[in-house]
């Protein structure tokens, strides 16, 4: 069986597993020419003789498994089929290096264009669920975590960044090139890559005590605007660290671009903005996208059906923020959306909505609302307990909503649980706990 996902079962493949990417990019922005070199470490999880690599617009021109300079290999539109030097036996270690290249784009999907997108003077990479392989040869699952080393190259005058911590700068000709690392397990969906005409600095640290060390990349027009929106950052952090647990990733990098962006985006240890989203109104949307970092980054689904747990828990993150930064309540945050929810189609199925509804909003406030049930019944200290103890015990690790009944059982007890199958479950709305 190769398919990964039943909601997305153009991409992956079960027969493998990766350990680690590793990626040298070279991009130009003017002529949208990309050029790449990928590694890809991997595991065999099943016997197998071939493995196929999601790869979409770009075209693989050398291909070598564990060295084999006669490696087999046949690319479709979204495949690129490797044969392997022979059979692979569970649990046996392998490689595979692809050159390939061309002119990047999104793929269509039933979600709108996906993954690697050019911007008005630069590009950006926006990969949930399926785009990664617009950009790298990958095994596009939301499961199938791996470590990182990325290399980018791009014009002078361009500023890339990628997902990890950079460690290295070296020219090569006319181009910069920047290496990140990223030791963090991360899905493939949450790999970033940026480019535009951007400065890069530190965010000032006010407090000793600010769990990260937040970096802001963004357009130097935008400076004063970025420098205001991203004020509650630090606060923001301390809030959920105290709330979640230590920040769970090894960078907390903020990137605005020139563009306007039809709504934000999280990826691992990083999040994208929009010119747009400088305005105090947007405020909740930054403390979403941070929120990720613990939820749906660190601690995130093995498969789409259980989208609730990333966005559930950010979207009650937002309403935890409100409140802790002076803003409505959570009750209030609370009393509004159950009643927008009550007034809406009862025909999602929480812990299953089905691909055609996953990122639906009913979904991320029903999740939220959720929450707030549970902590109602159980009261704060135990909820947040129960949340910290989430956070952690799973950190770096895919869930699925069966886990956390199972954690909610053991840490809050089973009647707690039993609370959650008609939230979960069922398409009809409950009502709160009093």
């Amino acid at each position: 069986m190769t398919d990964a996902d039943e909601y997305t079962p153009s991409s992956g493949d079960r027969s493998y597993d990766v350990e680690s990417y590793e990626l040298d990019v070279t991009y130009r922005v003017r002529t949208n020419r990309l050029d790449a070199r990928a590694t890809i470490n991997a595991v065999a999880a099943t016997a197998t003789s071939s493995i196929a690599l999601d790869l979409i617009g770009l075209r693989a021109t050398k291909v070598r498994a564990d060295g084999d300079r006669r490696t087999a290999h046949k690319q479709g539109p979204r495949k690129l089929r490797v044969t392997l030097p022979r059979q692979m036996q569970p649990g046996e270690r392998f490689s595979v290096d692809v050159t390939y290249g061309g002119s990047p784009a999104p793929r269509r999907t039933r979600w709108g264009a996906l993954g690697f997108e050019e911007l008005e003077d630069g590009a950006l990479v926006a990969s949930q669920p399926i785009g990664a392989g617009t950009w790298f040869p990958c095994n596009d699952r939301p499961d199938d975590r791996a470590r990182y080393t990325i290399t980018v190259a791009t014009d002078a005058g361009y500023t890339a960044v990628s997902t990890g911590v950079p460690v290295s700068t070296e020219r090569r000709g006319q181009m910069v090139a920047h290496t990140f690392t990223s030791k963090v397990p991360t899905a493939t969906y949450l790999t970033a890559l940026h480019f535009g005409r951007y400065e890069t600095r530190s965010m000032a640290r006010e407090a000793t005590d600010t769990p990260a060390n937040v970096t802001i990349v963004n357009p130097p027009a935008l400076r004063s605007a970025v420098d205001s929106a991203f004020t509650p950052v630090p606060r923001m952090l301390s809030v959920f660290t105290e709330m979640f647990g230590a920040y769970p990733q090894d960078a907390c990098t903020l990137v605005v671009t020139a563009d306007e962006l039809e709504i934000p985006l999280e990826a691992q240890g990083m999040a994208v903005f929009g010119s747009n989203h400088l305005d105090s109104v947007s405020e909740r949307l930054v403390a979403h996208e941070l929120a990720h970092q613990w939820f749906g980054n660190s601690v995130g689904v093995g498969h789409w059906r259980d989208i609730w747990l990333n966005e559930g828990f950010a979207c009650y993150a937002e309403w935890l923020w409100s409140e802790a930064s002076g803003g409505p309540s959570v009750r209030s945050k609370v009393r509004h959306y159950y009643g927008k929810l009550a007034g809406s189609a009862q025909d999602i199925v929480l812990a299953d909505p089905g691909p055609e509804l996953m990122f639906d909003d009913r979904v991320y406030k029903r999740g939220a609302v959720t929450l707030h049930a549970l902590r109602l019944a159980v009261g704060d200290q135990a909820f947040f307990a129960m949340l910290r103890a989430w956070a952690g015990t799973h950190a770096e690790e895919s869930v699925s909503t069966a886990d956390f009944r199972r954690h909610v059982s053991a840490t809050l007890g089973e009647s707690a649980n039993e609370l959650l199958t008609p939230w979960l479950d069922q398409t009809a709305l409950p009502a709160l706990p009093r």
